[in-house]
């Protein structure tokens, strides 16, 4: 009958690097680790000034096209969660997570974050570690580098207790009016296996990006090719994209009421799965009360 969460109002984190976004698409019995994306988003907020009059603006990462839209949903989950954070200095964060679920096993997580001295920006430093692990001895990491002025590096790898079952590699180049990316997952030269994902993101106006995704993935006996358009219209205080691909489509809307009301609706259809789903989302700030509260509803009452 949907999801509501509320919490207090979280803190501007310390450095970029923490947030996870949106997953890579890619085919049936491929996986990847939920990693965060390289570069932030230079133009998806809604009402951000243009840098320069005559100039367009960097458009941000294909991958979080949509993510404007999909923080104002709450993260799923069934029983209780708890996190404390603690500074330890400057550069050097830990966290500790203790999930009680009803549905599956409880569990408890250390996470780690460590960023350098190297400032690009008022709120940018690099390199960026980030890391948690289970009490399973299951492991999560990834490393964000600013290589050059316009390009950024990212490596992240996954665990499942003793085995090796993820790692991916990135580089994005971050130009005046466009972000083109390319990613390797996976790689195995004596199998013969991998994916590759190539991203481009344009501006075309100061409100308008259009761009792609191309994926290549092989493995014994399986090769193939998908491939997406996408395009991104930002107002004075709303966001819609739409995303059209052969494995389905993907639309969702963004609307900021006012600094305290935010709402969100997502349309997905799946050609793979032969379903569709629509979901709206809000996100109410009360900051008189330092609360937080995010509410879900979808097609199928969830």
């Amino acid at each position: 009958m949907g999801s509501v969460l509320a919490a207090s109002s979280p803190n501007p984190p310390p450095a970029p690097g923490g947030a996870v976004g949106p997953g890579l698409t890619v085919p049936p019995g491929f996986g990847m680790p939920p990693v965060s994306p390289v570069i932030p988003s230079a133009g998806a907020d809604a009402g951000q000034p243009q840098e320069a009059e005559g100039t367009l603006p960097n458009p941000g990462a294909f991958e979080e096209c949509h993510r404007k839209c999909k923080e104002v949903f709450p993260m799923q989950m069934e029983g209780v969660r708890l996190t404390v954070n603690k500074g330890l200095s400057n550069h050097f964060q830990v966290n500790h997570t203790v999930m009680l679920s009803t549905m599956g096993d409880s569990s408890y997580r250390f996470g780690a974050t460590y960023v350098g001295s190297k400032q690009t920006g008022p709120a940018e430093s690099f390199p960026v570690m980030v890391g948690d692990m289970d009490n399973s001895g299951s492991l999560n990491a990834q490393v964000i580098h600013q290589v050059a002025d316009k390009i950024r590096s990212k490596l992240a790898f996954q665990t499942q207790q003793q085995k090796f079952v993820n790692w991916q590699g990135d580089a994005e180049f971050k130009g005046e009016d466009f972000t083109a990316a390319i990613t390797l997952g996976n790689p195995d030269v004596l199998v013969g296996s991998g994916i590759i994902v190539a991203h481009y993101l344009q501006s075309i106006t100061p409100s308008l990006a259009l761009g792609g995704e191309l994926v290549y993935h092989r493995r014994p006996g399986e090769e193939g090719t998908v491939m997406s358009l996408a395009g991104r219209y930002t107002g004075s205080n709303y966001i819609a994209t739409l995303t059209l691909g052969g494995a389905g489509a993907h639309a969702s809307y963004y609307h900021k009421a006012n600094d305290q009301l935010q709402v969100g609706v997502e349309f997905e259809a799946s050609t793979r799965m032969q379903d569709t789903s629509v979901s709206f989302g809000y996100q109410l700030d009360v900051p008189k009360a330092n609360l937080l509260f995010k509410g879900s509803l979808d097609s199928n009452w969830v």
